[in-house]
Order: structure tokens, then sequence, then C-alpha cells
């Protein structure tokens, strides 16, 4: 059979699955809603950062962007189930962490904002928050990585995060789409951050996109974009040369490596450049084994080029620095680019993180 006929046929086939699982989310949130499963509150003030889409919002981004604000007004903490890790249980991230035992995304939190915020990961949040506040009674405030769906923890804040390039009611729910319940869902938000949105983004965009999410009167919605900083080593003991990404020409090459859930974003920022670019995606959180390696070193060396390097994202440096079957000689090849948050000014003039502190204060 054709992959035209099985595109044609594969939403038919697909939309019986989606209706049972929108069915699942939905008993789910309302025996929440009604009580009939635990919540707990806690006496420190939590607010959840998360999403309705599967994967490539934002969230590691955002979150070290609003732990980096608050941390020189509050103690914060930073938890996170840390996916994909190889442990269990409550682990607190420290300078002897890898990417096994706490996760990549933890990982880079942590070696981001270092002792100015505690970073720790456990899959039951519950617990997790409770052990925090065991071991370090002077937190003032704890930031949950995505746990939009974790509701077994109420939280002070709950900020939603939605992909300009992929909003949420337009989308459809899984395996359909890529929505892990309802859009109407959205309306346990109490600040929703519309990320990745294109530099000149235009106030009739703002409009239609408050208009198609239905703002509630209790809601806040924010744009937010992400500001490019410079290349970066992946492996700084190997003392590689500098290389600004401005110098390269149309006779050089990049290899833009990437294991995230959407790497298109990180992709078409590097189009408007002269040089050639050559794409090796891998899946999220994805583990380089042995042989991943050895491809990418031959697809390397094969490229054309006066001057080569592999430019790969902050998270999969993070995994790429403690893999041990990346070549040496490749090293001094390999950078990163390290990623911000900006947050899009408002038309009224209100402040993400002054709304947020308001939230918390009341």
């Amino acid at each position: 059979m054709s992959n035209i006929k099985i595109n044609k046929i594969l939403p038919y086939v697909l939309k019986p699955l989606s209706w049972l699982y929108g069915a699942v989310t939905e008993v789910r949130n309302w025996l929440f809603e009604h009580n009939v499963l635990p919540v707990e509150e806690f006496d420190v003030p939590v607010v959840s950062i998360g999403n309705i889409t599967v994967g490539g919002t934002g969230k590691t981004p955002h979150v070290e962007y609003v732990a980096g604000m608050l941390s020189t007004s509050y103690n914060i903490a930073v938890l996170s189930r840390g996916y994909k890790r190889k442990t269990k249980g409550f682990i607190l991230a420290n300078s002897n962490s890898t990417p096994e035992s706490v996760g990549d995304e933890p990982l880079q939190i942590y070696k981001k904002h270092g002792a100015r915020v505690k970073v720790a990961v456990c899959e039951n949040r519950r617990k997790g928050i409770n052990e925090i506040l065991r071991q370090f009674p002077e937190t003032q405030m704890i930031l949950l990585d995505d746990a939009f769906q974790h509701r077994y923890v109420k939280p002070k804040v709950n900020v939603l995060l939605m992909d300009f390039n992929r909003p949420i009611y337009e989308d459809k729910l899984l395996p359909l789409g890529r929505l892990r319940e309802s859009h109407r869902q959205s309306e346990r938000a109490d600040m929703i951050v519309v990320t990745k949105c294109p530099q000149n983004i235009s106030p009739l965009d703002m409009r239609l996109i408050f208009k198609n999410l239905d703002i509630r009167p209790y809601q806040k919605l924010f744009f937010s974009n992400y500001v490019y900083e410079e290349l970066r080593p992946v492996f700084p003991e190997d003392h590689p040369y500098h290389v600004d990404l401005s110098s390269l020409t149309a006779k050089d090459t990049v290899m833009l490596l990437t294991g995230v859930a959407n790497p298109r974003g990180f992709v078409r920022h590097f189009k408007s450049y002269p040089f050639k670019v050559v794409v090796n995606h891998f899946p999220d959180h994805h583990d380089f084994t042995r042989d991943d390696i050895k491809n990418i070193k031959e697809k390397f060396v094969n490229l054309k080029g006066e001057r080569k390097i592999i430019l790969t994202t902050e998270k999969d440096a993070v995994r790429l620095s403690y893999n041990p079957y990346f070549p040496s000689s490749l090293k001094s090849s390999v950078f990163y680019i390290p990623i911000s948050v900006r947050m899009i000014p408002s038309q009224d003039g209100t402040d993400f993180i002054s709304e947020l502190m308001k939230s918390i204060d009341a």
C-alpha cells in the first residue's frame, strides 16, 4: 500500500483511539475537580510550568527564566520528574550528577543556576516537595517543571505554555494529534505564555490568539521568544578554536545535531546564514549509542567545506558531554548555542514577572 493511501486512511484509524484517550483524560480531570482523587496544597507557593502539547513548547528555558528572575528575591527549588533518568526516587542535583542520574533537563538547569537554585528530581511530586521542605526548610518557592497534568499537587500559580507554531486550538488529542488533554483544559491556567513567537509578531496576531484561546477574566496572556547567544564549546577542556557564526561563509558547512522534540525553530534560525546547513536529527532525549556516534562522525568527516563544525542544542550538549563514545578527534569541532527567554512587551504594559509575583503573594 502506498504512503499516500496510508496517510488518507490513518486519520480514520486513529480517530476512535483519540476519542477513547480523550474520554479517559476527561474522567480523570472530573475526578480531581470533584475531590475524588486527592490533591495536596503546601505552605510554600508552588508554581507549575507545563503544557498540554507533547514536547517542544520550551518548558526548560521558561523554568530557567523564572528561576533566574526570582532567585534574587526567593529561595527557590526546581522539582522535575527527571524524564529518562536511570534512577528512582528523590535525588538532589549536585556537581557529581549526570544525565543518567537526574535527567538531561534538570542537569541543564542545575549547571546554569548552580548553588543559587536547588534542583531535584522525583517521580512523585508530592513526595518530592515534602523532601525538599524537609531538607531545606528555608525554601520559599518551588517551581514544578512539566506538571500541568500532575494534579495531585495544587499549585499556587499554574503557568501554561503554548507553541506559537502549533496552537492548541488547532491541534487534536493523542494519537491523532499532539494534545495530552483537551485544549479546553487551558481554563485551569492562571497565566498562559505563547512561546517561540517570531521576532516581528504583530498586535493583530496577538489579538487573534487571545480570541482563539478564549482567555478568561482571571487569566493573563503573555508572549515570548528566544534570544540566541554566542557559541560555546561542548568540551571546553579540549581548547577548541573560537567560532563566530557571522564569520562563516557559503564555503563552510554546519551540521545541526539535534535530539529534541521539535527542532524546527532551531533549524530555522540558521537558514538566514550563508553557510551550508546539514541536519542530523534524533528523537527527544535521545541517548546516543556507540553506533549513533560512529555514524555522526562518518557523516561529519564526509561533509564538504573549508570549515566544518557540529552545532547542537543546549540540552543535547549536556548528554553529549557525558557520552563515553564521543571521539576525541571531534571534540574541538562541537559547539552548542545557549538560548534565553525574552518576554515580549505587552500592549497594556503588563509584565510577566510582576504579574507572577502578584499571584504568588495574593
